[in-house]
């Protein structure tokens, strides 16, 4: 089952190529209730402390028997962290996170710190905001795409040794990827996907969809 966990960054766009379909999951991390309203996204569960949900928009979502999961502020998780938990409990295999890029720095860098939780290790797990689609590559990976779409790789946590990229304009072969230099930003891609592999380490995977593209672009199997 495919789950998306919305969080609230007010300064985040709603997915170009991907959103809930039927059948899919949607968890609202607090305020994230308040982006999944704006985008027309429906909403199965609420979950964090609620400081930052409106309440109009928890007024009707209550009305609609929408169920929350109310935690304390002082607690030792995130509201993202904490709805992530929800998805996986409630049997999620695929998961999309948005509405967590922007505005606090300290909250984007966090929510991006979150695709290294070990739980979701074996999971297909994506940040989405806008065209922006972001992985966390852990050995190997293949993106799906278009020719011209914009594919970087960044160092996470450490040097990443190894790193093999085909299908793209620059195209590396068993290359080190010192934490620091940027030495693989705004890569091309030149067919319909690109091929990740690296020895060691992890590295973020930013994928930028054309904005005229309709395809949606993503992990294959």
């Amino acid at each position: 089952m495919r789950a998306f966990v919305v969080a609230n960054s007010q300064h985040s766009l709603p997915p170009t190529h991907r959103g809930p379909q039927a059948g899919d999951l949607v968890l609202a991390a607090d305020g994230g209730a308040n982006l999944c309203l704006a985008w027309g996204w429906p909403v199965d569960a609420v979950v964090g402390d609620m400081d930052s949900i409106t309440a109009e928009a928890r007024r009707q979502l209550e009305a609609r028997g929408v169920p929350f999961s109310v935690w304390p502020t002082a607690k030792d998780e995130t509201d993202l962290e904490l709805a992530l938990r929800l998805a996986l409990a409630r049997g999620a295999s695929d998961l999309v996170i948005a509405g967590a890029l922007g505005g606090r720095i300290d909250h984007t860098l966090g929510n991006l710190a979150l695709l290294a939780l070990p739980s979701l290790a074996h999971l297909p797990t994506c940040i989405a905001d806008g065209d922006q689609t972001i992985w966390l590559v852990r050995g190997r990976m293949t993106i799906a795409g278009q020719p011209g779409d914009t594919l970087s790789l960044l160092p996470f946590g450490g040097d990443a040794h190894g790193v093999s990229v085909s299908g793209v304009h620059w195209p590396l072969h068993e290359a080190e990827l010192p934490l620091g230099p940027s030495l693989s930003i705004s890569n091309r891609m030149v067919a319909s996907q690109a091929e990740i592999t690296l020895r060691a380490g992890l590295l973020l995977a930013v994928h930028i969809a054309q904005a005229s593209l309709p395809t949606e672009p993503g992990l294959l199997p």
